[in-house]
């Protein structure tokens, strides 16, 4: 259709153009390669050269992990049957260590008639971290995550069940004294009074108590020594420990740096600062020799308490410096507006303050995390047996003496395991709770 006016020539058109497919260079695999891979010559040499690298890599590494041996009772018999194999032994993994090793890398020295203790244990573990970190699991298995701190030590040491009972009583004793005393002696000296009761009980009356529940009705498991663990288990369990006390405490540390009070004060940036500047495997050091001098004679300090308490306490200040980064990411509006509300200062931060700054800090907190949960091979150092210190007893064996790369290769993968779940729950809660407000 046309129309004249002047010299003025109008087109329209009264029908549509069909639609076309898009070019197949522009779609697909091909696509995606030319936008991302060649996207330009220095974007294309970039390509080839990573390509001819990984090929390299690859074309070692493959055949090491595929072209391996599984049956063997022997480094040597691993080698001969390499050998008569592929024509020689170089380049061909001997996994038959694993095969045999396997469950003494996991377990350590832990009877195996009692491995399901330990089992139990991790099962329970994430049955109680469930509720804590998805929104969708039961409410009701909050039970679990309140008991598991206690169910965990008696699973896996044994002994008495009155003992973790006992403890348990402890706890209900400083939340109630807490809440109830408030009234009467202000929040401050109920929690002084509160603490002090739970320490009287626990140190005083726990011990007592428990032996005479223990002689009327002995209910337990049975007993095991700390030189019986090992493995994974034990970084498991040291990393376990650390992780999740270390969070409260790297709060509490990181708001008595902010505090007004200035004893309060004084006392976390020098905890903080200390820490901080000495290496964890002083700690440690200190934790297997020295701790020992200081204590009353006749004590006996369990060496895993002893390491768990120092790593917990070299996370603490790492968190506690990282939970600062957040508050101090916090917009001043924010205090004044929970003033404006009426809050006082617990309140402040329980409801406004340190939501935010924690949901500003999972980046830095789950990084902390990872690094405490790797620093647990150091315990090797101090002579107890991870799974890198098994290594050693594993390398200790005739039949075995020589191999280094599959141990090592296993128990990387366990870590990575652990580690790469860890880092990828991170970015889950990030984009739950939209940190980028995006």
């Amino acid at each position: 259709m046309s129309s004249t006016h002047g010299d003025t020539v109008r087109y329209v058109r009264d029908t549509m153009l069909p639609e076309q497919e898009p070019p197949v260079t522009s779609t697909g695999i091909i696509g995606w390669g030319r936008e991302n891979l060649f996207r330009g010559p220095f974007n294309t040499v970039v390509t080839i050269v990573s390509l001819l690298f990984i090929y390299y890599v690859l074309a070692g590494v493959l055949p090491w992990v595929f072209q391996s041996v599984w049956f063997a009772d022997s480094l040597g018999e691993c080698r001969e049957i390499a050998t008569a194999t592929w024509g020689e032994s170089h380049g061909h993994a001997c996994w038959a260590v694993i095969r045999e090793r396997w469950l003494q890398l996991l377990f350590g020295f832990y009877p195996s008639e009692l491995y399901w203790r330990p089992i139990l244990a991790f099962v329970l573990l994430l049955v109680a971290l469930a509720p804590v970190l998805f929104p969708w699991a039961p409410n009701k298995l909050l039970w679990v995550s309140a008991a598991y701190p206690f169910l965990m030590p008696w699973l896996m040491w044994g002994g008495t069940i009155w003992s973790p009972l006992l403890v348990a009583v402890g706890f209900a004793i400083l939340i109630l004294g807490t809440r109830y005393l408030s009234e009467m002696v202000g929040s401050l000296g109920a929690v002084i009074l509160a603490t002090l009761a739970a320490v009287v009980w626990w140190l005083f009356l726990v011990g007592p108590i428990s032996s005479a529940l223990s002689g009327a009705l002995p209910i337990g498991l049975e007993a095991m020594e700390s030189r019986d663990f090992g493995g994974f288990m034990l970084s498991i369990l040291i990393g376990v420990v650390a992780i999740g006390c270390s969070l409260p405490i790297g709060i509490v540390l990181a708001l008595g740096r902010q505090s007004d009070l200035l004893i309060v004060k004084s006392i976390c940036v020098g905890f903080i600062e200390f820490i901080r500047g000495v290496p964890l495997i002083t700690l440690l050091f200190v934790a297997s020799t020295l701790l020992n001098i200081f204590m009353p004679p006749g004590t006996d300090f369990d060496i895993i308490l002893r390491v768990m308490i120092m790593v917990t306490l070299f996370a603490s200040a790492y968190m506690a410096e990282v939970i600062r980064g957040g508050l101090a990411a916090l917009p001043k509006g924010q205090y004044e507006g929970a003033d404006s509300l009426g809050l006082d200062y617990w309140q402040a931060q329980r409801l406004i303050i340190m939501p935010q700054a924690l949901k500003i800090s999972i980046p830095g907190i789950v990084s902390t995390f990872i690094g405490v949960f790797k620093d647990t091979t150091l315990v090797s150092i101090i002579g107890l047996l991870d799974p890198i210190g098994l290594t050693n007893a594993i390398r200790a064996d005739a039949a075995w003496n020589g191999i280094y790369w599959e141990l090592f290769a296993f128990i990387a993968l366990l870590f990575f395991i652990f580690c790469f779940g860890m880092s990828r729950y991170s970015m889950y809660l990030e984009r739950r709770l939209k940190t980028d407000h995006s």
